[in-house]
């Protein structure tokens, strides 16, 4: 296609949930009108594929730049091997309400829809009103079992994990651990491209057409990680300017935090492209040829051959590789 290779920023696809709100407005965002739970902020999926907004690849699909452009522009690593599809997916969520309890699959799990991923995810706390929560795994010593009879006895809250949340908590959730986001935080969310969950319980309260949503009760005891599958919990409110905390690591991603007060010299490697999401703050991102601004909430997709490039300003920033 010939073309040099640039940060790319995408049009959010907003998706409208019963637990939504609105926000994602305050991020500069433009929802549409209704409950906006998330804004898939770049986007490779069959329920939801983002366009680029800025320079030459203007208002092409993720898809249509990944089938043209290839491991040029996303890396060795820029690729899922299951279904060739861009390996993550980056979300805003807002949780105007408690989200359901859920879980999700391994990338093993027999049961997974055709073409799809299993999902280990990790959540950045950019809000969080005062006393919010999420669940976030099972107490000690609950089991299958365990769990079986608090289903059946209208009691599963009873059996879960509460951890108070407050903005710049990390939390990493690997595949089979039960959580859910709880009314008054908005998440910034990285993921493996997938759109599998597992709902166990949903507050029995009507979805957005009315009707109880579906619950997935035998697939969630499943692929339950009941020993624990490696989730932890991280402050990172102890950064200072000029220092970078990784705070994820999995199979799938790599999530660093940076605080920038003046410039970051930064770079891909050629392995894998870099996602940089804006936590807080303003600045701008330079490259060779160009620059683009830089506000809370905006998502950039840093080509894997782009090399060098820099950010610029007093901002909190997030950046993402595959390993």
């Amino acid at each position: 296609m010939g073309v040099h290779p640039y940060p790319l920023k995408f049009a959010p696809v907003f998706k409208e949930r019963v637990w939504g709100g609105r926000a994602l407005e305050r991020f500069g965002l433009q929802p549409p009108e209704g409950a906006i739970g998330e804004g898939w902020m770049i986007a490779d999926h069959p329920n939801g594929t983002t366009r680029v907004l800025n320079g030459p690849l203007a208002g092409k699909g993720l898809d249509e730049i990944r089938g043209t452009l290839g491991r040029e522009w996303f890396g060795a690593k820029g690729f899922s091997e299951r279904n060739g599809r861009f390996p993550l997916l980056v979300k805003l969520l807002d949780c105007n309400d408690d989200l359901s309890v859920q879980v999700h699959p391994t990338d093993d799990y027999e049961r997974l829809p055709e073409g799809e991923l299993g999902k280990t995810e990790m959540w950045y706390v950019l809000e969080a009103k005062p006393g919010a929560k999420i669940i976030y795994g099972l107490k000690e010593g609950v089991g299958r079992a365990e769990l079986e009879k608090a289903i059946a006895e209208g009691r599963i809250m009873e059996v879960l994990r509460e951890v108070p949340v407050e903005a710049g908590d990390a939390f990493y959730i690997p595949a089979g651990t039960v959580h859910a986001l709880c009314a008054g935080v908005v998440v910034a969310e990285i993921q493996q491209n997938s759109d599998t969950t597992y709902r166990l319980y949903d507050y029995n309260r009507p979805g957005l057409d009315g009707k109880p949503r579906e619950l997935h009760i035998e697939d969630s005891l499943n692929v339950i990680a009941y020993e624990g599958a490696g989730a932890k919990h991280m402050k990172t409110d102890g950064l200072r300017p000029g220092e970078w905390l990784r705070i994820a690591e999995s199979p799938y991603f790599v999530v660093e935090k940076g605080i920038v007060d003046g410039r970051a010299e930064l770079a891909t490697s050629g392995e894998s492209f870099d996602i940089l999401v804006a936590a807080d703050g303003s600045g701008t991102l330079r490259w060779d040829g160009g620059e683009l601004p830089v506000r809370r909430g905006d998502c950039f997709l840093v080509p894997a051959n782009l090399g060098a490039y820099a950010l610029e300003g007093s901002l909190t920033a997030l950046r993402s590789r595959v390993p």
